[in-house]
């Protein structure tokens, strides 16, 4: 007696093959047909076109350094921002992550703390493949989430090459580091910042030439890196003391091994 047939099983949308900006334009043209955009506001142009900038706190660019021969990795940030922002447990807007580089010669491997955040980029990749104008970058630079509005779609998600955001658990809407605005807006520093030990992290106007972020850049400014510049994002969070090796080589996730040739 022959084995009967099978059927045929589905086959699955086969989406990795497709260009990232095809299937997101794609994406933006769903949306619209659907109707998500809501009533007064129009979905984005194009997954690639910018939208005009929200009001933010005027004439000013917030941007954040980090020194990282003052970071011990003791995650203060982490649990400040925590108890600051209460994203669900075991999601986080900021950590420090922990990698192993290792040495050549037989040397001891070193350890790197790297401090990870949202990078508030000039040119955002985030902002334009949000179908609903959910995310949106102010006129001071401060990328941020509309949770009224944001489906969930994760496309922001996948857009972000710093690994910043997240589907928050809870709420089913993007999450990520907002810099903390709300706190900003009022006078007071980042929760990160305030309680970093070390003074691993300042904030500040990039438009005052006599801030104190703007003053230590121009003191270590053979120094300056960030982190995947030919992403073409122009990120406003800036390293002193970034191994070469994690310009364009760190990938977000902990314990990573990365070889050095110094």
């Amino acid at each position: 007696m022959s084995t009967p047939t099978p059927p045929p099983r589905p086959q699955a949308l086969n989406t990795p093959q497709l260009g990232k900006r095809t299937f997101l334009q794609e994406l933006v043209g769903m949306a619209t047909a659907f109707g998500l955009a809501g009533a007064g506001h129009a979905a984005s142009p194009s997954a690639t076109t910018q939208p005009p900038r929200r009001p933010g706190m005027e004439g000013k660019r917030f941007g954040m350094l980090v020194d990282m021969r003052k970071c011990i990795g003791c995650q203060a940030c982490t649990v400040s921002c925590s108890v600051e922002n209460l994203p669900p447990i075991g999601q986080f807007r900021t950590t420090v992550l922990q990698y192993e580089i290792d040495k050549p010669g037989g040397a001891a491997p070193a350890m790197v703390s790297l401090p990870r955040l949202c990078n508030h980029c000039d040119e955002p990749p985030c902002v334009p493949v949000c179908p609903v104008q959910a995310t949106f970058q102010r006129t001071d630079g401060i990328v941020l989430v509309d949770n009224e509005r944001c489906v969930g779609c994760g496309y922001c998600v996948q857009a972000c090459p710093y690994d910043a955001r997240f589907i928050n658990h809870e709420t089913q809407t993007a999450d990520k580091c907002t810099f903390c605005e709300h706190r900003l807006e009022v006078g007071l520093l980042p929760a990160c910042v305030e309680s970093c030990v070390g003074g691993a992290r300042v904030i500040g106007d990039l438009n005052d030439q006599d801030s104190e972020i703007n003053r230590r850049m121009a003191e270590h400014k053979d120094e300056i890196k960030v982190l995947k510049p030919g992403m073409n994002t122009a990120p406003r969070v800036y390293y002193i003391g970034l191994p070469d090796e994690f310009v364009n080589g760190v990938d977000g996730q902990a314990s990573v091994r990365l070889v050095s040739e110094h």
